[in-house]
């Protein structure tokens, strides 16, 4: 991870790192995340076997579907099929021959209402909050339905109770969507995905893929952007492109706008991202400017391996300004027909995220770009040891300004006592002898063995002790005297043959 090429350097149309190969100029090093190798290497440094969050994955790319059952309970089945032209799956986008898999649920044949349930392995959940994310595609006629569950612990061991969570309906289009689902539970659970065919009319499948499971909070704000390339060449610079309004666990509602091609002129190569304040029905008993706030914007990196992603994220917290303001006509808000609502003036990066790395990972991910953005409460966090001026908070945030956007005040110099000497630092005392210090002189207290110890001021001499001494010197004097015996049995026996 480091800066962008240019960042510190003393002539401008110099980068500060290059590559003896010119083509990798513009790919080496990156700020986003930790790498894979990054990741590798802090694991076996801490010793760390597996993460905290993540509670399950699967991409459906082996037999064994991730240990999913089928439920007996239903009339239909969901099956593994193979990415083909016609339904390509979503990891692999159906580029890779022979390869990508995906779980389908047909709703072509059947009576209206039949179903099929597949069921997760047991999982043993360590938080009491998770967020279900899965990509699905539902492509038969309006009306098919996706239906979340949780089947978790009846009280006596038994993963018995079930418990509806959320309701996708088809909406008769066909394409690949991801969806977050907030769980809650503390026991051990299956979840659970039943496809319902709609109408005798549905002659279409519902598809799901690259599933994630992690115990964190789901983000309040979810925005999938399609055919995102072609926004980049028909967008002028400066034009934002809007998402619907959201609203965060307090009941602020939020939106986000998109500069595909560039906020300002100064980074006509870069994607901008900002955060606005919306009107909503909770206005009236919101506070009023919201600030302290946390706002986090985040592109994706759909890479179907949680582990392996690299999304760009960036964070600030909103102050006094009058942008955090209730968005009315009289504060200065645009009045929006789109979601019937006044929005804010917008805030946050010119450059986000470059043009050119949203085409190397996999942001764009059948040419979809994935934005999820949270508004939370940092008031909890306002009593802090830095001290922070907030007046200084402009327009918008950028890469050259940000490591001057917090100016610390000047405090007057601590006065510190000076502390008293401590006699036995370093350790005066030899052969690892401990030192105690007496009324400001040193002790040695000196270190002893089975067979030595040790005397003198300073330890320094090394005393055996007389028994063992004794035996030393018997021992010797024994195996001299039968050397000589010996010796003695075997001269007489040369000098006196038989």
């Amino acid at each position: 991870m480091h800066y962008r090429p240019l960042s510190f350097n003393k002539n401008e149309s110099i980068p500060t790192i290059t590559t003896t190969i010119p083509y990798f100029n513009d790919v080496i090093g990156q700020r986003l995340d930790f790498s894979e190798v990054d990741i590798t290497r802090l694991n076996r440094m801490y010793a760390c076997a597996e993460t905290h969050t993540l509670l399950d994955q699967c991409t459906f790319e082996l037999i064994n579907i991730c240990g999913m059952i089928q439920n007996e309970m239903d009339n239909a089945d969901w099956v593994q099929m193979q990415s083909s032209p016609s339904d390509e799956d979503h990891t692999l986008g159906g580029h890779c021959r022979d390869s990508g898999y995906f779980m389908r649920f047909d709703t072509s044949s059947g009576a209206a209402g039949n179903s099929g349930l597949l069921e997760s392995r047991i999982l043993y959940p360590k938080r009491g909050e998770q967020c279900l994310q899965f990509f699905y595609r539902m492509t038969g006629a309006a009306g098919d339905k996706l239906v979340i569950w949780i089947r978790s612990d009846d009280g006596t061991g038994a993963v018995n109770t079930f418990k509806k969570i959320h309701t996708i309906i088809g909406e008769g289009d066909d394409a690949w969507k991801i969806a977050h689902v907030t769980l809650k539970t503390s026991t051990k659970f299956r979840y659970i995905f039943q496809g319902i065919r709609g109408s005798a009319s549905s002659s279409g499948a519902i598809l799901i893929d690259d599933i994630t499971l992690t115990e964190t909070v789901c983000p309040s704000l979810v925005w999938q952007i399609h055919n995102f390339t072609g926004l980049l060449t028909t967008t002028p610079l400066g034009t934002p492109v809007k998402s619907k309004c959201a609203y965060n666990s307090e009941g602020y509602s939020f939106g986000v706008s998109v500069y595909p091609t560039g906020r300002h002129s100064d980074y006509p190569d870069y994607v901008g991202i900002a955060l606005h304040l919306c009107s909503g029905e909770n206005d009236g008993v919101m506070q009023w400017p919201a600030k302290n706030r946390q706002a986090t914007i985040v592109a994706l990196d759909q890479d179907p391996d949680v582990t392996l992603r690299m999304s760009s994220t960036r964070s600030f917290t909103t102050d006094n300004n009058t942008r955090w303001d209730k968005p009315t006509a009289t504060s200065g808000a645009v009045w929006d027909e789109s979601c019937q609502c006044y929005r804010n003036q917008d805030y946050g990066w010119s450059a986000f995220i470059s043009q050119n790395h949203l085409q190397r990972r996999n942001f764009l991910k059948n040419d979809d770009l994935i934005i999820t953005a949270d508004f939370n409460d940092l008031t909890h966090l306002i009593k802090t040891e830095v001290p922070v001026d907030h007046s200084i908070q402009g327009r918008d945030l950028t890469d050259k300004k940000e490591d001057h956007e917090v100016k610390m005040r000047q405090e007057a110099p601590k006065h510190r006592e000076a502390r008293a000497a401590n006699p036995c630092h370093p350790n005066p005392c030899l052969n690892g002898g401990a030192c105690v210090d007496a009324a400001g002189e040193t002790l040695c207290r000196c270190a002893t063995t089975q067979t030595t110890f040790y005397t003198g001021p300073r330890c320094e001499e090394v005393k055996i002790d007389r028994g063992i001494l004794g035996a030393l010197v018997g021992g010797a004097a024994g195996t001299v005297v039968l050397t000589l015996a010996i010796f003695t049995v075997i001269r007489k026996a040369h000098t006196n043959p038989f």
